[in-house]
């Protein structure tokens, strides 16, 4: 008799890889396929619009605005055929089983694929949010419907991001430039780090002095703090203008200062006060995804987008559980594992009674996921998996694990002293000066896990320090007094770690995406990084001040924030999506809606929009071709080395006050036009002068790096004109010396060899060139001999090597001597620090395809 044939079912999620894992854990009765993320969305393009849908006013939105905001879902062109062979599969299965991500995202995913597969079989949607083996066998048995409210939520905010971003972008293309985009979070992300920048340009430094001494026993070091009661000026009293705030402050110069130790020098000092309290400091909550971010920024010096293409390799590997979270909340499995890892490692005295719970950090967390830890119902240290990871995967493991591990540990106790210690100068003043120390006693989570800082008045602020076991009235003795001179400093420029922070206190956006909204603003040429410092563009100045005098409320920062609270309230049912979105269009309350808004653009200026008045009547403006300078018709380009806080209105003169650049050589003999030498945005060039209403295009060469502007000829120019030179020909193809942008090289079809200097290009023979091109081809950054490093930096922090610095064939770049990073716009060679230059080599092997071991998935 024959055996009853099996039931199968097909498993869809969202990637090959966690297809991959998912099938190691289910038996032979289950298909499991990705479908490569979305299957259909809103129309990118033009030609993607169907053709019944191409004469509609509304088409080119994809969202139909007259008719309850409708979208046009299409299935993407580069996946019919992933659509075609999901049908093939389903028509052979008897149950279908969606097990996309638990989140909006992930939901809505699930709800395309029942939309497009329309399948006549049970469905079930399948959620986890760890890949184990328990888990995954655990979801099978806890199946439930798509949630309805979790896609109409995400479709909203579909459709707000479309209109946004189809509406408002064009208007950035008509008053500024082309190919520019805004965005709901972008656009509100960019406004954030260009207001910084002008806080920046704005500032005005402050000085003050005061005094640092040394005293004994224990030669400790203690500060001025007062003089005859009135407290000294610091840093923090002064305004970004350079005043002061509080007038009854005193600020001493250095005159004062120096007078007043000479003054001091012979005087007794005594233990006026001591303050003694206890400290006490807790551990951090477990990991969600921002301050993941955040924490992986300062130790590790990752990006945010490479934090979390490293996290979901992790997830998808079966290694942590969900990364996309918003939740500190830890199961009871999670509890109890973290809590007996600790005590196992750091000792029972090390863990408290009860476990620890956290409370949400996140106005309306989705509460379904839990934080990010490592998976599984006991955690597997990073020893243990060393093997199976990447170095970059087993860093951030490791990270996630300790993290989880500390959450779950006894307080830090000890205790904090401060002194103030007084003395009477020769003239009678009353000086006073203060210290203060924390001691360690117990180090509870300490042991394990210490949370990063982002500036250095944070970093400082718990650090331990012990002072010596003194009194009120005894005697101390002056070792030494050293006046010192402080100047305030401009407000920190965000990093990517501290603009996440921002943007999650204020409420703007989803953690989620943040690493995207970041990628996108570097992308876009809005903001560049110098050092880890996000630093806009003058292009963002412009795109901001469109934005915030014709759209003001749209990257306004609570109603940003209060479209969340919207968009939330849409989700839990208590907002109708479609009443929010007609109110948003078209207007609610005497308020203009985003229709009305982008349909009169005559107001906007488009040269008041593109000029950033400098001060001298010099004005900056935003051009097609870049930032340039301009005052009664005199202009100058802007160097692309300055950065908006540095040109000041007396670089600016300096920049107006070089010559054009524009020197006439001479007149070309065969063609008749006249040839100029210039300085442009690349350098200076020669290049030769057009008749007006011309239609060539003029030949132009940039100048060898032997040349002068001020000395080049004209025999000189009309030579760098000539390039391409035709050195010969061999089988019927020209042999050419070319100047390209990584220097001189010679061609043969597609065959190219790098020359050794530009000068060769105009001696090279036929013989050399043919030779030169018979040798193998170097490797791309190789050289013949090995460059020199510029610069040594230090050890990268996850993989112990030696950092250095080195100048390549296609310019400068950071190497470990396993991976090279090319250096971007704003980093300098000879200031790249190891924190810049680990975050360029992380994103580099993020980027690049991972090592795969010999297996994965670990046993279950």
């Amino acid at each position: 008799m024959a055996s009853k044939e099996k039931r199968k079912r097909l498993v869809i999620v969202e990637s090959p890889a966690k297809a991959r894992t998912i099938k190691g854990y289910l038996g032979d009765d289950f298909v499991v396929e990705s479908s490569v993320g979305h299957i259909r969305d809103l129309p990118e393009r033009a030609a993607d619009i169907p053709e019944e849908y191409k004469k509609e006013k509304w088409a080119r939105l994809g969202v139909d605005v007259e008719h309850d905001f409708q979208p046009l879902y299409i299935v993407d062109p580069d996946k019919k055929k992933k659509v075609s062979e999901l049908r093939k599969l389903l028509k052979d299965s008897d149950e279908l089983l969606l097990a996309t991500d638990e989140d909006r995202e992930g939901e809505a995913i699930a709800w395309h694929l029942l939309e497009v597969l329309q399948p006549k079989v049970p469905v079930r949607r399948m959620v986890f949010h760890e890949i184990t083996k328990e888990a995954i066998n655990r979801a099978l048995g806890e199946t439930r419907a798509i949630d309805e409210r979790l896609v109409d939520a995400q479709e909203t905010r579909r459709i707000l991001d479309r209109l946004y971003g189809y509406e408002v972008s064009p208007v950035l293309w008509k008053k500024i430039m082309r190919g520019l985009s805004a965005g709901r979070v972008q656009s509100v992300a960019t406004r954030l780090v260009v207001e910084r920048e002008r806080e920046r340009r704005e500032f005005r430094a402050a000085s003050w002095w005061d005094i640092q001494a040394t005293f004994d026993p224990e030669s400790f070091d203690a500060r001025l703090v007062s003089v005859d009661g009135k407290r000294l000026a610091q840093g923090r009293d002064f305004t970004n203008d350079g005043k002061l705030r509080n007038p009854d402050a005193l600020q001493l110069d250095e005159e004062g200062a120096r007078g007043l130790a000479e003054r001091l020098e012979q005087s007794d000092f005594s233990v006026a006060r001591v303050e003694r309290k206890p400290y006490s400091r807790k551990p951090s909550a477990p990991f969600m995804t921002s301050t993941l971010q955040q924490e992986a920024s300062r130790k590790l010096r990752y990006s945010a987008q490479t934090t979390m293409r490293v996290a979901q390799r992790l997830y998808e590997n079966g290694y942590i559980t969900y990364m996309r979270t918003d939740s500190t909340t830890l199961s009871e499995s999670a509890l109890t594992a973290a809590r007996s890892q600790a005590a196992e490692l750091y000792g029972a005295d090390y863990v408290p009674e009860q476990p620890r719970r956290y409370e949400r950090k996140v106005k309306n967390a989705q509460e379904a996921h839990e934080a990010i830890r490592p998976s599984g119902d006991t955690f597997h240290t990073p020893k243990e998996v060393q093997g199976e990871l990447t170095r970059d995967e087993h860093a951030l493991y490791e990270l996630i694990w300790i993290r989880t591990l500390a959450s779950q540990m006894k307080d830090a106790q000890g205790q904090t002293v401060s002194l103030r210690i007084a003395g009477t100068s020769s003239s009678g003043e009353q000086a006073e000066f203060g210290a203060s120390g924390t001691v360690i006693t117990f180090r509870g989570f300490l042991a394990a896990y210490e949370e990063g800082r982002d500036t250095v008045e944070e970093q400082s602020e718990d650090d331990e320090r012990r002072l010596p076991n003194v009194a009120e009235g005894d005697t101390v003795q002056l070792k030494k007094l050293e006046p010192q001179g402080h100047e305030t400093n401009p407000p920190a420029r965000y990093t990517e770690a501290t603009l996440v922070r921002t943007l999650e206190e204020l409420g703007i956006g989803r953690p989620s995406t943040y690493a995207s909204i970041i990628g996108t603003i570097l992308d876009r040429g809005y903001v560049f990084k110098k050092g880890t410092a996000l630093v806009p563009s003058f292009l963002a100045f412009s795109v901001v001040n469109l934005l915030e005098q014709h759209f003001g409320r749209l990257v306004d920062y609570g109603f940003t924030a209060s479209m969340e609270d919207d968009l939330d309230r849409i989700a839990s049912g208590d907002q109708n999506r479609n009443e929010w979105l007609r109110g948003f269009y078209y207007g609610r309350d005497g308020a203009d809606g985003l229709h009305a808004l982008v349909s009169d653009l005559a107001a906007i200026d488009a040269k008041e929009i593109n000029s950033i008045p400098m001060g001298n009547g010099i004005v900056l403006r935003v051009g097609r071709y870049g930032p340039y300078l301009e005052r009664d018709g005199q202009r100058a380009n802007v160097p692309d080395d300055i950065v908006p806080d540095e040109l000041t209105v007396e670089k600016a003169e300096a920049l107006l006050a070089q010559p054009s650049g524009d020197r006439e050589l001479g007149v070309d003999p065969e063609t008749g036009h006249q040839i100029v030498a210039r300085t442009g945005r690349y350098g200076p060039f020669v290049t030769e002068v057009l008749e007006e209403g011309s239609k060539e295009k003029p030949r132009t060469a940039s100048l060898f790096k032997s040349m002068s502007l001020d000395t080049v000829t004209l025999d000189e120019a009309l030579q760098l004109l000539s390039l391409p030179r035709v050195i010969g020909n061999r089988d019927g193809e020209e042999v050419t010396a070319r100047n390209g942008r990584y220097g001189p090289y010679v061609q043969q079809g597609k065959e190219s060899r790098s020359l050794e200097s530009e000068e060769q290009l105009f001696s090279i023979s036929l013989d050399d060139a043919l030779a030169l091109l018979a040798q193998p081809r170097q490797r791309r950054g190789g050289a013949r001999q090995a460059a020199a490093p510029l610069k040594e930096v230090g050890s990268d922090p996850v993989t112990g090597h030696p950092i250095v610095v080195k100048s390549g064939r296609f310019g400068p770049y950071v190497t470990d001597g396993e991976t090279n990073a090319s250096l971007r716009q704003g980093d300098d060679p000879e200031e790249i620090t190891l924190e810049r230059a680990t975050e360029l080599l992380t994103e580099r092997r993020a980027r690049g395809p991972a090592k795969k071991p010999a297996s994965r998935k670990r046993k279950a």
